[in-house]
């Protein structure tokens, strides 16, 4: 038994003459899934940009606090050095 070796270019020719045939029903159903996917794209998009919108606004939030927290710090230091 012998085994011959085939190269890509043999493969190619071998392919190539044997053309896909879609009908319209199965281009239909690869169109249908495509509009999915590109949906379910959409969807993942616009869930990032909402969580890059809520880091956002969690980040503000933050700043804020960590200025009352300081703010108040200072105060209070200031009250304790002038009673000492």
């Amino acid at each position: 038994m012998s085994v011959e070796p085939v190269t890509t270019r043999d493969y190619e020719a071998h392919t190539s003459s044997e053309q896909l045939q879609l009908t319209k029903t199965e281009i239909e159903e690869i169109s249908e899934m495509l509009l999915y996917e590109e949906l379910s794209r959409a969807r993942i998009r616009d869930l990032e940009e909402g969580v890059r919108a809520q880091r956002a606004r969690g980040s503000a939030r933050a700043v804020r606090r960590w200025t009352r927290v300081a703010r108040w710090a200072a105060q209070r230091a200031e009250r304790y050095q002038d009673q000492n």
